[in-house]
Order: C-alpha cells, then structure tokens, then sequence
C-alpha cells in the first residue's frame, strides 16, 4: 500500500508552494509517516522531484491543473465553507468523504479525508490567499468544478445557510467567477420558478432563439470534457452539471413550447 507521505508528495504539483503548501505542510505535519520511497526520498523531495519531472515549473503560462491539485484545492476551499456556519454537520463531512470515496477509491479517500482532518483543525485559513493561488495557477472550468462541489458540500445537511452562501460568494469572487457563473451554479442546488433560466445565466425576458443560443453556449462551458485534464475521477461531477444543463433547457422547450 502506497504510504500517505508518499502518496502527497506525489499528489502537488503547483499546489506545491504558496499559501496552499503552507497549509499543507502544517496538516502534513501532524502524521506524516516519515516512511521513504524506494529512492529514500523524503516527502518534500518526492514533491520537489514530481514538480521537476512534470514540467510544471512555469514562468510564461499557467501550469496544468491535475488531479492532486485540484484535489488539495478541493480539501481546503471544503474545510473553510464547512466552517463557515460555525459548526460542522456530520452529514457534511459525511458527504465529503463520501465524495473522495466516489472519484478516488478508498484508499485514496483515506488519505485525502486524513488530510482534510488536519486541515480542518487549522485556525486563521487565508481564504483571500488561498483564492488568489488557485485562480492563478487553476483554470476556469476546473474552478467552476470547484464551485459545484462546495454548493453540494453546503447542501449536504439539508441546508444551505445564509453564512455558507456568503462565504461560497466570496470564494467565488476572489476566484475570479463570475456573478452570472456563481449564479447559474447555485442554481442547480436551489428550486424557484426561474431556476432554469438561471442554470442557462439568462433573463426570463429571453426569446426562444436567446435560448438555444444560451444553451449552445452553456452546453459548450459545463462539457465534461473541459476537465478532462483532472482525469476521470472528476467527469461525474463534471457530467452532473451538464445534465442540469440539460435539463433546464429541456424545461424551457416545454414551458414555452418549442
């Protein structure tokens, strides 16, 4: 079995450095195994060597977000909403280990649900900070992937307080998402009567033509294959979302009848 050391080490690419590796390393801290890989590389070296190995190192373009980023990203940004009502619900954290289960496999899970434990002990998380890094290094979709999960990490107890919205709303906005892409989202999590126009980001004004183009055009943002990067562990979610695509357009066709 692969050792959690290890397993971390291997997971950072760009996630690495900054404010991210810093909280990491303090969760990391906690229970590394001080176990070495075959090279009798420490953790740190393993992560230093997966970052030379990869490429990753990149001064002129945005390095490629891949699973083990996203993935610490994902643990971090889930610890600051699940904190954001001043408790933590079981169902919440259930839905998270639940989650890592589905798109990692259980061994990986336990590592990662190990982590966000260590995490989640932290006080004074830079939520700014943290931001700031991923809408640096992460692209759009993969953080509109973010942005899913962690309205499915709120609603989880049933749920979705006023003091979770804001923080996910302040999330979205030091990530660089726009109002109209933080609403089309939510809107996936919430039921009214212009939910559908919301997941298509477009008024209840719009003529059928706005419509198709709106969905044309969302279909093409929400494609599961714009986080093919992440690896198949990530198209579920990626493919929840175009179903909800879909499914508010195929309410407006019957609605307005066309």
């Amino acid at each position: 079995m692969m050792s959690i050391s290890k397993w971390i080490g291997g997971a950072l690419g760009w996630s690495f450095g900054g404010p991210i590796g810093a909280i990491i390393g303090i969760a990391v801290g906690s229970f590394v195994d001080k176990m070495t890989n075959g090279k009798g590389s420490s953790f740190l070296e393993e992560g230093e060597r997966q970052q030379r190995t990869s490429g990753r190192r990149q001064t002129k373009q945005q390095p490629k977000t891949e699973s083990g980023d996203f993935e610490v990203s994902l643990l971090i940004l889930s610890s600051i909403v699940i904190k954001a009502d001043g408790r933590q619900d079981q169902r919440e954290l259930d839905f998270v280990r639940e989650q890592f289960a589905s798109m990692y496999g259980k061994e990986r899970a336990n590592h990662a649900f190990k982590l966000f434990k260590n995490i989640n002990n932290q006080k004074n998380i830079s939520t700014r900070q943290v931001c700031l890094q991923i809408k640096q290094m992460m692209d759009h979709p993969s953080r509109l992937q973010l942005m899913h999960f962690l309205f499915g990490i709120a609603k989880a107890d049933g749920t979705v307080t006023e003091d979770e919205v804001k923080k996910i709303y302040t999330i979205a906005g030091y990530l660089g998402i726009s109002s109209r892409d933080y609403e089309s989202i939510k809107a996936m999590f919430y039921s009214s009567v212009d939910n559908a126009y919301k997941v298509l980001e477009i008024d209840k004004t719009a003529s059928i033509d706005e419509i198709k183009r709106a969905y044309r055009k969302m279909a093409k943002k929400y494609h599961p294959d714009r986080v093919i990067h992440l690896g198949k562990e990530h198209q579920k979610g990626a493919e929840e979302k175009f179903r909800q695509v879909q499914g508010a357009y195929e309410q407006l066709q019957n609605e307005r009848r066309f």
